[in-house]
């Protein structure tokens, strides 16, 4: 964007900052001391300055019970293969079930899910369409398959699926790639990292982590279920391999509209990557040519984490993308026929210019039927301060509100205490955890404890749809669901993984403003199957069923 564009956008926002005042109020409230959540994130960090100890790790909301309660997991990370010694126990990662009263209840043990390996992400999915939703763990030096036994117990079976990566892996997704209704899985790997080649950088005089620029980058992997439990390797037939890219964020979505899942790739210092389906199993990379693969300019950023979503409310599912210090957070606008524009600055998010950002989404905060968003923020280089009066280690998370069609106003400072606390924080997952209608947030914070921000906003309507796949995949995931409320066109797609190496709720939340009722719901599956619902209630939530529309309400 031009030098003049960038002072209209400015004169733009600041305005919008005056008109602020008189919007109603979000407000988040910090209850993780009340929650029962005693987790706190380890990194195994000695003072040596290893690599892997910057990135931190996710979390993921999800009903593991089917009890209509989302359910907290949480990844820790304790020492690194090559130099364990400390107390394992205490980087294990955490599965706490919610009681449905505000707090919640720390069942690692009886669940069999405590991975005391370097963890970093998580997503989940229903990969055997069983009904249950099972836990996929990523880390340095291996990943995890839980499968949920649906009696509150989970079996390790990555060997026996064929899912075991390697090295350094980092975000993952589920998703129907092939469209024969059983999820597939999408696994990014960062850095090629090893102790043998541990080595310790310098800014300004400063011994610092050196950053992943220093270190070639890995190959990812996707697995295709073929299913009766196990995986194939599917990488190299389906041209999907990054292996020049650093990944650090996975979206699997429909970019271009056409029915077929593709991949996004968002990765640290080389260009993004947008793997297009071609239809027949395979797989293009078109960032370079739709433009999401780095800035305005076609720099590549340090690129963490992601989300798609409509902010502008025209019906095109758009991109957030976060970034590195000095690199703003990037929004790519749908333009259509799967092309994108960098609009950052246009939207407001120029002023992200002196932060680190990991967590984030699209989502309706104050349930106006307009996309918000939420960037979790933090530096990976602790003494920062030291050598850059500019920053710190240490950064508020931001909460932009959707001022409209316009773009997004920074309301943290007035959205409750649970924005003012200041940590390293990274991954981030989003849901209703109290089943009040409105969206929470969960943020994992590295070497501290998590972050348990209750929505307590005084917003409009809303409707919670809970999707179940028959001929699709059971969890829902991929499909499409669209409402009309008066003059709200909303457009939402359940997915896994996402945010940053997180996984956020599955069941799709619409805000609905002042309406009472949702016109038109219409939802489309993976399958191709299109449920049409009218008339339907605002302020509850649904169970939709593939192929019979509303079945059940939920609690």
């Amino acid at each position: 964007m031009r030098r003049g564009a960038r002072v209209t956008a400015f004169i733009w926002l600041t305005c919008l900052c005056i008109a602020d005042v008189a919007w109603p109020s979000i407000a988040f409230t910090d209850i993780s001391a009340q929650s029962g959540v005693d987790f706190r994130h380890t990194d195994g960090r000695t003072g040596e300055l290893h690599f892997p100890e910057t990135i931190g790790s996710g979390c993921a909301l999800f009903d593991y019970d089917n009890d209509g309660w989302l359910d907290l997991y949480l990844v820790n990370a304790g020492d690194a293969p090559g130099r364990e010694g400390r107390d394992a126990a205490a980087g294990a990662n955490r599965l706490y079930r919610n009681a449905g009263d505000g707090t919640f209840i720390d069942v690692t043990d009886a669940a069999g899910v405590g991975d005391t390996g370097y963890g970093v992400g998580v997503c989940v999915g229903d990969y055997d369409n069983d009904g249950w939703e099972d836990l996929f763990v990523t880390g340095f030096g291996g990943t995890t398959l839980y499968r949920n036994r649906g009696n509150g117990e989970f079996d390790d079976v990555t060997a026996s699926a064929g899912v075991y990566v390697d090295r350094w892996t980092t975000a993952a997704a589920f998703g129907d790639l092939d469209a024969d209704g059983d999820l597939d899985l999408y696994v990014a790997r960062y850095c090629v990292w090893t102790l043998d080649e541990h080595r310790v950088c310098h800014e300004h005089g400063h011994d610092v982590y050196c950053g992943p620029e220093e270190f070639e980058g890995d190959a990812d992997v996707l697995f295709i279920n073929r299913g009766d439990g196990t995986f194939e390797d599917a990488t190299q037939r389906a041209r999907v391999t990054g292996a020049d890219g650093k990944g650090l964020g996975v979206l699997i979505l429909d970019h271009d509209g056409d029915g077929d899942e593709d991949i996004y790739v968002a990765c640290d210092g080389t260009p993004n990557l947008l793997y297009s389906s071609l239809g027949d199993g395979t797989f293009e990379d078109v960032g370079w040519l739709v433009g999401t693969d780095g800035d305005d300019a076609g720099n590549p950023q340090g690129s963490m984490g992601v989300d798609f979503g409509d902010y502008n409310g025209d019906g095109l599912l758009d991109l957030i993308v976060t970034n590195f210090q000095r690199q703003y957070n990037t929004v790519y606008r749908n333009d259509g026929d799967g092309f994108f524009a960098d609009v950052s600055f246009i939207v407001g998010l120029g002023q992200t210019l002196p932060d680190v950002s990991w967590g984030t989404a699209f989502f309706d905060a104050d349930n106006d039927g307009w996309s918000d968003l939420f960037v979790a923020n933090g530096h990976i280089q602790t003494n920062i301060a030291d050598y850059d009066p500019t920053s710190t280690y240490r950064q508020r998370n931001r909460l932009y509100r959707n001022s409209g069609s316009s773009g997004f106003v920074d309301v943290t400072s007035t959205a409750g205490d649970g924005l003012q606390p200041v940590k390293a924080s990274r991954g981030t997952a989003f849901g209703d955890i109290d089943n009040d209608g409105d969206v929470d947030v969960v943020v994992s914070n590295a070497s501290d404890a998590p972050d348990i921000l209750r929505n307590d906003t005084v917003g409009g309507a809303y409707l919670l749809v809970d999707l179940v796949g028959r001929r699709s995949n059971a969890s829902g995931i991929g499909a499409h669901v669209r409402a009309s409320a008066g003059d709200l066109r909303i457009v939402k797609e359940a997915r896994s993984g996402g945010s940053y190496v997180s996984h956020n709720d599955l069941r799709v939340h619409i805000g609905l403003g002042s309406t009472t009722s949702v016109d038109l719901l219409e939802v489309t599956w993976p399958s191709g199957v299109v449920d049409t619902m009218r008339d339907v209630a605002a302020n509850r939530q649904v169970r939709v069923v593939e192929g019979v529309g509303i079945a059940t309400e939920g609690p």
